[in-house]
C-alpha cells in the first residue's frame, strides 16, 4: 500500500490523456471534503467543505479547504459537485464563490436549495445551477459525470462517477447501505454493480466508518428508543441534533404526534434548513404540529418538543446556551429531557460533555448515544465497504474522508477484496495521484494548509499567531513596563509587572524586578541604545525567572521608554 512522504516536491507535468486527483480537504481529518480532478487543462471540483475547529484552534470560527492549488486556474474549472447537503461538503461554497461567483454548481434539489439558504447569508448570488437526480448524466468539458443514489444522514445524497479518455472514476461521497431507509431511497448497487462491469479505474470511497466491524444500524432501529423516552417523560422534550438531519427530525415529529406534544425549532440554521425540506416535500408536518418556540413555552411541559442545534457542542449554538442559562426563552426545569440525537464528531468530545454535565447540573435527564440508541452514524462500516469494494471491482483505490487510521483501516479492506497492494494508494490533503494508462500513483504534492476563518477574516491568521493564542489561553500573559533616561542611562520608572494567568498578585514578582533593573541598566552602560535589544533584554530575564520560579512560558510584553 503506498504511502505519503514529506518530501514529495512539486508534480510533473499531467502526462497526456491522464486524469490528475489533487484532494484538498478530508483526508486526515473529518471535514472540508474537497476534490479537483484535472483533464485536458479542465478542472472539475467535487465538495467544498468546512472544518469545524478544536479546543487547540482559540477564537477560530471555521476551517477552510486551501484554495492555493487551483486560485490562479479558477477559469478552467468547469463545475462543482456537491454530493449532498451537509456543512462539511457545502460550508466553504461561499467562499469559493467569492473567488469566481459564476462556477456552474451540481447536486439535488435539496443540496442546491440548503446552499442556497446559505449564498443568501454570504450575500452571494450563483447564477448556474444544475438540480441534478439519480440516474442523470450530465456533460461539462471533457467530464461525463453519472449521478448515483446513495443513503446517508440527510436525504437526496449522490455519488458521482466521472467519465473521462483517461477512465472511470467513481467517488461514493458520504453513504452508507441502510436497507429499511426512512425515505425507502437505498444505495443503488445496481449501478454500482453496473459500473464495476464497465470498469472502474480509481475509486474514492468514504472511510469514516472503515474501523467499525459489520453493518451499520438502520435508521429506523432508533424509533423504539425515542418512544421510550417520550413515553418515560411527563416533562419538556428537547432533542438537539445536526440542523441538516431530515431523517432524525422526522422521527422525533412522528415522535411529538403520537404522544400529542407540539413541536418548535431552536436556533437559526435548524428553522431554515427545516422549512426548506418542509417546503420541498422531504419533511411531512401534519398541519398544527409546528408552533412558534416562544409559543409553545406557554404549553403544559408535557406538550412541548424543542428541536435545537448544538449536537456538537458548539459554544454558540441553542443547546450550549441552554446548559449555560443564557439562552433568552428556554429555561430549563428539573426533569426535562435532552435527548442529543448524533454521534461525536471527533475532537468534539470535550465540548459535548461539556454540555451535558451542564445540562445534567441543570437537573435535566440526558439521554445521548452513550445510554440509549438515539444515533446511528450516516457512514458504511467495514462489512458495507467490503461488500462494495467485490460489486465495484475497482482497479485502482483512493480511501477519502476520514483521518488517517480511518484511511489506513479502509485501504487494508480494499486490499483483503483482492486489490494489489501497489494499486490502493494512501494520501493526505495536497497529495497528488495521477491516473495514467489505468494506473493511478502519488506523482507529488501541492502546498495545502488550514485556512482559518477568524471573525470576518478569512486566511489572515498565522499557525504562529494561534500558537500566541494558546500560550496566552495555557500559559498566561505578563507585561513588563520600564522608563529608562535616555541621556544618563538611568531607570527613571519601573519595571510595572503586570500578569494575567497564573500569579495571584502582581506583589508575586517583587523578587525579579532587581535583576530586570540590574540587566537594563548594564545592558545600557554596556552601549546598548537600541530599544528593541532592551526589551529582548528584559523578556530574557523575566522569562528565566518564571520558567525557574513558577514553571510557565507566557507570553512576555516588555516595552521600554526612553525619555
Amino acid at each position: 500500500m503506498s504511502h505519503t512522504h514529506p518530501e514529495l516536491s512539486a508534480p510533473p507535468e499531467l502526462p497526456k490523456g491522464g486524469l490528475r486527483v489533487i484532494p484538498l480537504g478530508g483526508l486526515g481529518e473529518v471535514g472540508r471534503n474537497m476534490t479537483v480532478f484535472e483533464h485536458e487543462g479542465r478542472l472539475l471540483v467535487v465538495d467544498c467543505g468546512v472544518l469545524f475547529p478544536e479546543d487547540d484552534h482559540p477564537g477560530v470560527d471555521l476551517i477552510l479547504p486551501d484554495f492555493a492549488a487551483i486560485r490562479d486556474r479558477l477559469d478552467a474549472v468547469e463545475a462543482l459537485v456537491l454530493t449532498h447537503g451537509h456543512e462539511d461538503h457545502i460550508g466553504a461554497t461561499p467562499y469559493l464563490l467569492r473567488e469566481r461567483n459564476d462556477i456552474p454548481l451540481v447536486g439535488s434539489q435539496l443540496t442546491l436549495a440548503l446552499l442556497e439558504g446559505k449564498l443568501r447569508e454570504h450575500r452571494l448570488r450563483n447564477p448556474v445551477q444544475h438540480v441534478v437526480k439519480a440516474g442523470d448524466v450530465i456533460t461539462f468539458g471533457p467530464f461525463e459525470l453519472e449521478m448515483v443514489a446513495v443513503n446517508h444522514s440527510i436525504p437526496d445524497a449522490l455519488a458521482v462517477a466521472i467519465r473521462t479518455s483517461a477512465g472511470l472514476v467513481l467517488h461514493t461521497g458520504d453513504f452508507k447501505m441502510d436497507q429499511l431507509p426512512l425515505d425507502g431511497r437505498i444505495t443503488d448497487l445496481v449501478s454500482f454493480a453496473r459500473l464495476g462491469e464497465e470498469g472502474v479505474d480509481l475509486f474514492l470511497t468514504d472511510s469514516t466508518n472503515a474501523e467499525v466491524p459489520g453493518f451499520t444500524t438502520h435508521e429506523k432501529d432508533i424509533t423504539p428508543a425515542l418512544d421510550r423516552t417520550f413515553y418515560a417523560s411527563d416533562q419538556r422534550i428537547i432533542v438537539a441534533c445536526f440542523a441538516s438531519h431530515v431523517h432524525r427530525v422526522q422521527q422525533v415529529l412522528d415522535m411529538a404526534v403520537k404522544h400529542g406534544r407540539k413541536v418548535a425549532w431552536v436556533g437559526r440554521s435548524m428553522v431554515r434548513n427545516m422549512g426548506i425540506a418542509r417546503e420541498l416535500g422531504y419533511l411531512n408536518v401534519p398541519p398544527g404540529l409546528i408552533v412558534d418556540a416562544k409559543q409553545l413555552t406557554e404549553l403544559p411541559p408535557h406538550q412541548q418538543v424543542l428541536i435545537s442545534t448544538g449536537s456538537q457542542g458548539e459554544p454558540l449554538s441553542a443547546l450550549s446556551r441552554i446548559a449555560q442559562r443564557s439562552h433568552n426563552f428556554v429555561h430549563l426545569e428539573e426533569n426535562d429531557t435532552v435527548i442529543l440525537a448524533s454521534s461525536l464528531i471527533p475532537g468534539n468530545e470535550n465540548a459535548v460533555y461539556r454540555v451535558i454535565n451542564g445540562l445534567s447540573k441543570l437537573g435535566a435527564n440526558v439521554v445521548h448515544k452513550g445510554n440509549a440508541m438515539v444515533h446511528v452514524s450516516g457512514h458504511a462500516s467495514a462489512g458495507e465497504l467490503l461488500y462494495c469494494y467485490n460489486i465495484v471491482k475497482p482497479r485502482n483505490v483512493l480511501p477519502v474522508h476520514g483521518e488517517v487510521r480511518h484511511l489506513r483501516a479502509n485501504g487494508d479492506l480494499a486490499r483483503a477484496t483482492g486489490v494489489p497492494a501497489d494499486r490502493v494508494l494512501l494520501a493526505e490533503d495536497g497529495v497528488v495521484v495521477d491516473l495514467v494508462d489505468g494506473v493511478a500513483s502519488i506523482t507529488g504534492k501541492v502546498e495545502c494548509g488550514y485556512v482559518f476563518v477568524d471573525g470576518s477574516s478569512i486566511g489572515g491568521l498565522s499557525e504562529s499567531s494561534l500558537k500566541d493564542r494558546r500560550i496566552l489561553g495555557e500559559e498566561g500573559f505578563i507585561s513588563v513596563i520600564v522608563v529608562v533616561d535616555s541621556v544618563t542611562g538611568k531607570v527613571l520608572s519601573g519595571p510595572d509587572i503586570h500578569a494575567r494567568g497564573f500569579a495571584e498578585d502582581d506583589s508575586a514578582f517583587d523578587t525579579v524586578r532587581g535583576p530586570i533593573l540590574k540587566a537594563v541598566e548594564a545592558a545600557i552602560a554596556d552601549g546598548t541604545t537600541d530599544n528593541h535589544q532592551l526589551q529582548q533584554t528584559v523578556r530574557r530575564v523575566v522569562g528565566r525567572w518564571v520558567g525557574g520560579k513558577l514553571r510557565r512560558r507566557p507570553m512576555i510584553v516588555p516595552v521600554v521608554i526612553q525619555a
